[in-house]
């Protein structure tokens, strides 16, 4: 598929998602759990109660991601953070409260569907410091040095320009900023066809990355001390249903599957500190 076949998919796919939540169809799952009929695993249990107390239903029925990076990037008082791949906002409004009236926080998606749900969580939601923005991953509409911390959910691996993200999240970032991603990463080789297969079980359109090649992409950009913590090992029997409705036996490829897909927090830093300045390929402080 080309790249901008891809995009169009993803687009197509997720804007479908955002309309079912909005109809009242149940959750957003999009692909092969929609048509399953729910998210286990990957999208299950990713927020505990406490979170989304307060929230929209819409919001969190919209949830598409295989992880909370809101609970693990550490936000502060007074941060600026940018979501990629917002989606309905659930990140973003999480985000928003962590970073109080002092902070900002931005969603940015490409899918008219999604954004206008999320404009209408926020409304719902009476969160102000918020600001929902239409583009793509790939080419940001903010301008250089101005956030924080990057954050973003099971989106990374649908981009067909996996370096041009990274390229821009580096350059939106201040120095020392902190990159702070969930994301389907792949641990070791896996066969072509087996991989599709998996990809379409994972994600609406997934192309995650292998492990090794996140850490490569991460510091080839000039993001130093990064990191790679799975969050949710995704095991042969996840898939066994999808897999077999596919056409495909489970217990033929459970060595090149079972354990080697998995939900990952990743993690990295923007050489430098606030307000020093940055010689790293792309700062501009």
């Amino acid at each position: 598929m080309s790249d901008t076949t891809i995009r169009e998919v993803v687009r197509e796919k997720y804007g479908q998602a955002a309309l079912r939540v909005v109809a009242g169809a149940g959750n957003g799952c999009c692909g092969a759990s929609a048509a399953l009929g729910g998210c286990d695993p990957i999208t299950a249990d990713l927020y505990d109660a406490g979170e989304t107390a307060g929230l929209p239903e819409q919001a969190v029925l919209a949830s598409l991601g295989c992880g909370n990076p809101t609970a693990l990037a550490e936000l502060a008082e007074g941060e600026t953070v940018l979501d990629l791949g917002s989606g309905g906002g659930i990140d973003v409004l999480l985000s928003a409260r962590r970073v109080g009236p002092t902070g900002k926080a931005y969603g940015l998606d490409m899918t008219d569907e999604m954004l206008e749900l999320a404009r209408e969580n926020q409304r719902r939601a009476g969160v102000e410091n918020v600001e929902f923005l239409r583009g793509e991953i790939e080419h940001i509409p903010l301008p250089d040095a101005s956030v924080d911390v990057v954050i973003s959910n099971c989106v990374i691996n649908l981009s067909a320009d996996k370096p041009r993200v990274l390229r821009e999240a580096f350059r939106v970032l201040k120095p020392g900023g902190r990159f702070a991603v969930s994301d389907v990463v792949v641990r070791g080789e896996v066969p072509p066809a087996v991989r599709r297969s998996m990809e379409l079980w994972v994600g609406c359109v997934a192309g995650a990355l292998e492990e090794s090649e996140f850490r490569r992409l991460l510091a080839e950009v000039g993001f130093e001390d990064a990191e790679i913590e799975p969050t949710r090992v995704y095991r042969l029997e996840d898939a066994r249903a999808f897999l077999e409705g596919a056409g495909v036996d489970p217990d033929g490829i459970a060595e090149d599957v079972d354990g080697r897909f998995m939900g990952a927090f990743v993690r990295a830093r923007k050489p430098g500190t606030a307000g020093s300045a940055c010689r790293a390929p792309g700062c501009c402080a």
